[in-house]
């Protein structure tokens, strides 16, 4: 039976998903916080909504693009407060890569919705070997 937490995490990544599918930064956008924190693929913190639109207005074109989330964790942190952890597979379209990145989001409610207010991927390439 599927948490509270993972049943809101689904729905936005459904949403999420499904902007990514467009490249539709105001959609994505909507799914933020105003006080987002959001880092993607390039080192640029971005900030708030206009922030994460900017983000992604600013990727190319692909003619394709789909997202896929697996071994995607949800945890209730507080009571307006969820962690999530997975990862993200981005496929672009043909001829262009694949990219899968570890993602973590915090979501909060805000305004009685749940709103992502901090984005982060980074290498799923270990930076340390042991």
């Amino acid at each position: 039976m599927k948490s509270e937490a993972d049943e809101i995490v689904s729905a936005i990544l459904a949403k999420w998903s499904a902007g990514f599918s467009r490249l539709d930064a105001a959609a994505l956008a909507s799914l933020y916080s105003e006080r987002a924190f959001f880092f993607g693929s390039n080192p640029t913190l971005y900030r708030g909504r206009k922030g994460v639109s900017a983000y992604f207005n600013g990727l190319p074109r692909w003619r394709s693009p789909t997202v896929q989330f697996s071994d995607v964790n949800a945890a209730q942190a507080g009571p307006d407060v969820i962690n999530m952890a997975g990862i993200a597979t981005f496929f672009l379209g043909e001829g262009d890569p694949t990219l899968s990145v570890k993602i973590t989001w915090v979501i909060v409610r805000e305004d009685g919705d749940w709103r992502i207010t901090s984005h982060h991927v980074s290498s799923k390439t270990p930076l340390i070997e042991r």
